[in-house]
This record gives C-alpha cells, structure tokens and sequence, in this order.
C-alpha cells in the first residue's frame, strides 16, 4: 500500500512538471533528441524544387514522369533515467536537496518523453541497484517512475556508479538516451561510463549546492559525511581554510567536466541555488543546434 503523503507529493510533482513542459519545453525537447534515422514512407510525384537525389527512378520509368521517395524520421526514442539515490543527495543549503532536485528533473524528462511517445525507463542505484523499471510508454509508467525515485529516499547508503552503469549496460542492448542523475561524488567509474557513451547517447546531469563550492564563515562546525558517517571539525572562520576548500572544489568540478567532454558526454550542470529548468532548457537548446 502506497503512503498517502507519497501519493500527494507524486501528484505535485507532476502538475508542477507537466506545466513547465506544457508551457516552456513544448517542442524543445524533439528537436533535442533525434530518432533513430528515416524510414521510407511513400513516392509521390516530383515537385520543383525537391532534391533530385530522392528520384525513384523505378517508378519513375514505369509510370513515365519523375517520382520521388518521401521519408519520415522514426521518431521513438528509448530513454533510460539512471539516478543517483546514495545519502550524500540528502542534502541542501537553499530551497532543496539534491536529491529532491534530481526526483523533479526526471519527472521533467519523464513527461517530455512520453509527450513525444517514447519510451522511458529507470534505474536507481545506491551502493546497488536498488530499483529498475524497463522501459515503457504512457502516463501511468511515469508515475510509478517518480514513486520509485521518492520510495529510494528511504534507503540512502554509498554511491557506485560503476556498478550501476554496468547493470544499465548489461539489460539495455538498444541504444538510448541516457541521463544519468548524480552528484558524481564517486571514484573509479571513468572506464564504465566511456563504454556507456560509445553504446547510448548519454548527458550527465551532475547535481550540486553552493555549499559544496563555497564554506559559510560560522567558525568551528562538524561537518559529516553522509555515506561514511565519517566526522571532521573544520574552521570555517579561516580565510585559508575556506580558500582551499573552494579552490580544491572548483578544482574537481572542472576535472569532471573535463572528462566528460574528451568522452564526448553531454552535460546539464544543475545547482539547488538556481532553477533547474534553465539549465534543461540550455541543453536542449545546444543539442537542437548540432
């Protein structure tokens, strides 16, 4: 039995992003995401102006005047959400965790996927794959979809990336679009997720929060990590202190973008301290533009 608080906040997650589809992505995202290539539809005489590589020339010798071959994109699209649910997602200094951000980007992508009637599917890691959904089309698919991302709140531990792109690799055989939902606060997986990228068209959707960039000056704090449960007493009244930590995370931020654009990876850089439907809008942009 589904909790009826669950139920509520799925249902207000899917008006909030099925508005911002409505009215700001409508279009935007099948410009974004191409179709597997064309398929023939039809000949039909030839008009001026048509491109003269499209002549049947078949058909145009039996019925004696030049017909063309007509096309149409095949449009269905597979689109896998392999999210981050690990417990260092439980956190956040502005409107929302990260991890709240992440259950609304891939509502967004969820209901922008169906709209354009493809199929969407999803995979929830921890330490372990904790959920997966095939993919499949229609309303009712998205809803489970956005329950499975809220339910993994409920069951945060350690982030492997690793092992979650070699299940995706492993059970998806067909190319998809993959976004793949993480703080990217993980080691090792570089090796798995250059396999990803030659097998499916993947955007990385790194999530994050000005604090991780950024220490506030509140003097002596105890900060703790949520995965390891590891403590550390820092302060944050130190000028020094404060530099290193900002200069050793912009450090690893552009070391990660780096990686992802010598793999050719896709990114939507997403922040709790900005709307997220910006940077999806940006994105969209940039790809209906290659």
């Amino acid at each position: 039995m589904i909790p009826k608080e669950v139920l509520q906040k799925v249902r207000q997650i899917e008006i909030r992003t099925r508005r911002i589809v409505d009215s700001m992505l409508s279009g935007s995202y099948h410009s974004a995401f191409k179709g597997k290539g064309m398929e023939f539809s039809e000949v039909r005489p030839y008009i001026d102006g048509d491109d003269v590589r499209t002549i049947d020339w078949n058909v145009t010798a039996r019925m004696g005047a030049p017909y063309i071959k007509k096309y149409i994109e095949e449009r269905e699209l597979t689109v896998m959400l392999v999210v981050d649910a690990s417990a260092s997602g439980n956190f956040g200094s502005v409107d929302k965790f990260k991890g709240e951000m992440a259950v609304e980007l891939c509502s967004l992508l969820a209901f922008s996927a169906i709209r354009n009637n493809d199929r969407v599917g999803l995979v929830v890691f921890t330490s372990d794959v904790e959920t997966y959904i095939p993919p499949r089309k229609g309303r009712t698919s998205v809803m489970r979809l956005v329950r499975e991302v809220l339910a993994a709140d409920e069951t945060r531990e350690r982030t492997d990336i690793t092992a979650a792109l070699r299940f995706l690799n492993n059970v998806q055989k067909r190319k998809a679009v993959v976004f793949l939902v993480s703080d990217f606060q993980d080691t090792g997986y570089e090796k798995e997720l250059r396999v990803t990228a030659r097998r499916h068209d993947v955007i990385a959707c790194p999530i994050s929060d000005p604090c991780e960039f950024a220490l506030p000056n509140v003097g002596l704090v105890e900060l703790q990590d949520p995965e390891t449960g590891e403590l550390l007493l820092v302060d944050t009244a130190s000028a020094t202190v404060r530099n290193a930590f900002a200069g050793r995370a912009a450090e690893d931020d552009a070391q990660l973008m780096r990686f992802f654009k010598r793999t050719g990876i896709d990114t939507i850089s997403l922040s709790t301290g900005r709307p997220y439907i910006d940077d999806v809008r940006a994105l969209f942009r940039r790809r209906a533009r290659k």
